[in-house]
């Protein structure tokens, strides 16, 4: 829906993945940081490209951790680290609870839209790190989409 709304591509984080990444998710063997760290980079390839032809790109990644979106932050080429407000790369958190967190991704799961076992969602949640340095924008996942689009377009606009 961000896409639609921004008119711009979106792209799913997901579809990012090596097959023995998504083998071992299915296995339900946590990824570790030498895993991701190949993903994050091919992601970060793409977001460069756009990002360099001035496009306008939506991504939705489970980038946890403080390090994961330094490399996203790296697609801008004029990001210095630590110069958050002024990267081209923004990050909006959805936060919620792991009972809504679970109930979605079995949703997901149920109708084959995803290949993480819900054995795996507590290490999501142990990795999360939101540093209020990063000037993450947070909002609830509980609130519907459009609410979460809405709000989001004010933010940026």
């Amino acid at each position: 829906m961000l896409g639609k709304a921004l008119s711009c591509d979106f792209l799913d984080a997901d579809d990012f993945h090596s097959l023995s990444n998504r083998d071992k998710m299915r296995q339900g063997i946590a990824l570790t940081d030498e895993d991701r760290k190949p993903w994050l980079e091919k992601i970060q390839e793409s977001l460069r490209k756009r990002l360099l032809n001035e496009e306008t790109v939506v991504l939705a990644c489970s980038s946890l951790r403080k390090q994961y979106r330094e490399i996203l932050r790296g697609s801008d080429p004029d990001y210095k680290p630590g110069s958050y407000t002024s990267c081209k790369v923004k990050f909006v958190l959805l936060e919620g609870n792991a009972e809504v967190i679970a109930a979605r991704l079995q949703k997901r799961a149920s109708e084959g839209e995803h290949f993480m076992p819900l054995t795996l969602l507590q290490s999501q949640f142990d990795l999360l790190q939101a540093d209020e340095c990063e000037k993450i924008f947070k909002i609830s996942v509980v609130l519907t989409p459009e609410v979460i689009v809405n709000t989001i377009l004010e933010i940026e606009a």
